[in-house]
């Protein structure tokens, strides 16, 4: 690709194609892949064994110089784009400044510019607070621990099927036991779990999966005691979950039923924040406003840093020095998360991800012909198609064809391909 008076970050840009110049994975990642066998802990997965020499775009290059469409985004980290340009000039300005320094010894611009700009963008015009953090689950934690603060309250009620992280908090309040809990308990208790309102999976069918779910949260609530819960967390759409959209209602129901009870609503945004789903945050598309919502993964473009935003008189209900921590809200981080949020002022980004939903939709279409594809569902660039098939023969009907009132039985095996394509800079 040549580009006339081009910027170094431009040269470097690889072709946006795949190249395949080598089997997949080529001799010079698996040699690599073999010293990593021998230097780091086995419990570090891999899902695709190639070895990255750099990565614009969309595009990522391997040590054999394959050029790999990367649909994955980082775990949907890259969503402007790999080494997009208006975070690489950002941060190399930053890193000749200065790299560190903890913002509760000394203070800077790039953090308190990040919190009004999230203060700004997140859902609700209320009076906002932000404090920022490393990771989505070191925020998530914290969310929970603004909200015990502010009601004086112990407990937490997530969902079936989430994902919060890999911290022991947010382990327990994580739904998948293999591969991220096995092994690892106990974790911290008060965690209460409700159904999510899946519409495809759930037993009394879509048409009844709201009103049913939410009456399932009323019955947990009066079993444990309202006055016992600080927080409710919960995914606009999940993730790690299988990119489930709840069923038309429920979020709003939810957010009521905490308010009913002087419950924090908590919107765990990590992974569809910041216009993965073709609004800057997936809970507008059903005009839902959170008391507190958690950002991270995409807010920097691929350095680590994540935030909670919410409503001035909960975020404060912290003492000071309850908050904060070494590297949260790094300089060098902050510089990228402003690259990236300038990159969105136009609304360009957020229509690239509406038309990648069209074209995934339109692309994938027929595939739905097959009797096992149960359902195409998500929102702009977090896309999925869900298969089915029977769990053992006479015992599991296939999914199609099935009545319109009633879902696959929950025992059906199912497998998910997500089109995980959340970069909508490319």
């Amino acid at each position: 690709m040549t580009v006339q008076n081009a910027t170094p970050e431009q040269e470097a840009m690889p072709e946006q194609r795949r190249i395949l110049r080598t089997e997949v994975p080529g001799p010079r990642s698996r040699e690599r892949h073999a010293r990593r066998s021998q230097v780091l802990a086995a419990g570090l997965g891999t899902t695709l064994p190639v070895f990255v020499e750099r990565a614009g775009g969309g595009i990522i290059v391997d040590a054999d110089g394959n050029h790999l469409i990367d649909l994955a985004s980082g775990i949907a980290v890259t969503s402007v784009g790999a080494s997009a340009p208006a975070v690489v000039s950002r941060v190399r300005e930053q890193v000749g400044r200065f790299t560190h320094t903890c913002f509760l010894v000394t203070e800077y611009d790039g953090y308190v510019e990040v919190a009004a700009r999230l203060n700004e963008l997140t859902p609700g015009d209320h009076p906002k607070r932000t404090a920022l953090f490393s990771t989505g689950a070191e925020a998530v934690e914290n969310a929970v621990k603004i909200a015990r603060a502010a009601t004086g309250r112990p407990g937490v009620v997530v969902f079936e099927h989430a994902y919060h992280g890999r911290s022991l908090m947010t382990l327990a309040m994580t739904a998948k036991e293999h591969p991220y809990k096995t092994g690892f308990g106990p974790f911290p208790g008060q965690v209460h779990r409700a159904p999510y309102a899946y519409p495809l999976r759930w037993p009394g069918g879509p048409e009844r999966c709201a009103e049913e779910a939410l009456a399932a949260l009323e019955d947990l609530l009066a079993e444990v005691g309202p006055q016992t819960v600080a927080a409710v967390v919960i995914e606009p759409i999940q993730g790690e979950g299988g990119f489930v959209v709840p069923a038309p209602g429920f979020l709003a129901g939810v957010r009521e039923i905490a308010a009913r009870h002087g419950i924090v609503f908590v919107l765990d945004e990590v992974q569809a924040g910041i216009g993965r789903t073709g609004t800057m945050f997936a809970a507008e598309h059903e005009g839902i406003v959170p008391d507190l919502v958690v950002t991270a993964k995409a807010l920097a473009g691929g350095l680590p840093l994540a935030a909670v935003t919410g409503r001035a008189e909960i975020m404060d209900a912290v003492h000071p020095g309850g908050l904060g921590g070494t590297y949260a809200g790094n300089p060098v981080a902050c510089a990228a998360a402003l690259g990236v949020l300038e990159m969105f002022r136009d609304g360009a980004l957020l229509e690239r991800a509406r038309a990648i939903e069209a074209q995934v939709r339109a692309g994938l279409a027929a595939a739905m012909d097959s009797p096992y594809a149960a359902e195409l569902r998500g929102r702009g660039a977090m896309m999925a198609i869900e298969f089915a098939r029977p769990a053992e023969p006479g015992r599991c009907p296939s999914p199609r064809p099935r009545s319109p009132s009633r879902s696959p039985p929950a025992a059906t095996r199912r497998a998910c391909w997500c089109w995980c394509a959340a970069r909508t800079g490319t």
